[in-house]
């Protein structure tokens, strides 16, 4: 065993306690940690910061994700209410929404799935005109700037109301197939596998939404960085844009370079 081994075995069974409060603390004020931040901080191995979270988690003090833990309450998911969801991280959210509209340009055609930051993307188009909005988000065509638009098509489906979306397929009765320029994606979830949601029939239309597009923009806080979710909607190489509050870092942001993903930073 190494020098540096000993060291960290020795680190490790020294105050794990204090440490763990203190990681406590840290996921609470940022809003999420990951392992190998919390291995340098410490310096303790990467092995006994898995075995805090894990210990943590267990307590029902904090939600472990890939590669890291969030607070409980940074755990909302494409299940929880939409009135609960749009309260988290309210002010990222509106800033990615916003940064991730001055990406559309007049005269698009615009697919946008459902969530709390597709509502502040559909605000942020206040400036463009003739576009096209296509989407499965009930809350949305109310958000859509009603000079900005030439029409506003919603999807049909199953009325998910908790959700406030519908869900079924990528088209309309006499026109199955359907194109746009963009699609605009919330996530429930970022890793190098790709994005995820919670629900197989969402991540089927959320899918259906990518295919219809020439491009897409994925809109996530930096809670989705990292977290894994029920169902993978697609990989990274089938994206064009993150638009998010941090940067990735790690293997995410190795991931998400190889695949040719621009990352935008909101402010």
């Amino acid at each position: 065993m190494s020098k540096m081994e000993i060291a960290q075995n020795q680190g490790d069974s020294a105050l794990p306690p204090v440490r763990r409060a203190e990681m406590l603390r840290l996921v609470r004020q940022l809003g999420q940690i990951t392992v190998t931040e919390m291995s340098a901080r410490f310096e303790v191995s990467l092995d006994t910061i898995r075995r805090d979270l894990d210990a943590l988690a267990d307590q029902g003090l904090i939600s472990r994700i890939h590669g890291g833990a969030v607070p409980i309450d940074g755990m909302a998911s494409a299940d929880s209410p939409f009135e609960q969801r749009i309260n988290v991280h309210q002010i990222a959210k509106t800033n990615i929404g916003r940064a991730a509209a001055r990406l559309i340009s007049s005269g698009e055609t615009v697919i946008v799935n459902g969530g709390s930051t597709a509502v502040a993307f559909a605000a942020g188009l206040a400036d463009l005109q003739h576009l096209t909005i296509v989407t499965n988000n009930l809350g949305l065509p109310a958000a859509v700037p009603a000079k900005a638009v030439n029409g506003v098509y919603l999807l049909g489906g199953e009325v998910r109301s908790g959700a406030r979306v519908t869900l079924g397929p990528v088209g309309f009765v006499g026109t199955p197939q359907i194109t746009a320029d963009t699609a605009v994606i919330g996530v429930g979830g970022l890793t190098e596998d790709g994005i995820w949601t919670s629900r197989i029939e969402e991540a089927i239309m959320m899918s259906g939404m990518i295919a219809a597009a020439r491009r897409t923009i994925v809109i996530a806080d930096k809670s989705k960085l990292g977290r894994l979710g029920f169902a993978v909607v697609a990989p990274l190489h089938q994206l064009d844009v993150l638009v998010t509050d941090e940067g990735p870092v790690g293997e995410l942001k190795v991931a998400l370079e190889a695949a040719g993903v621009r990352t935008i930073i909101a402010e």
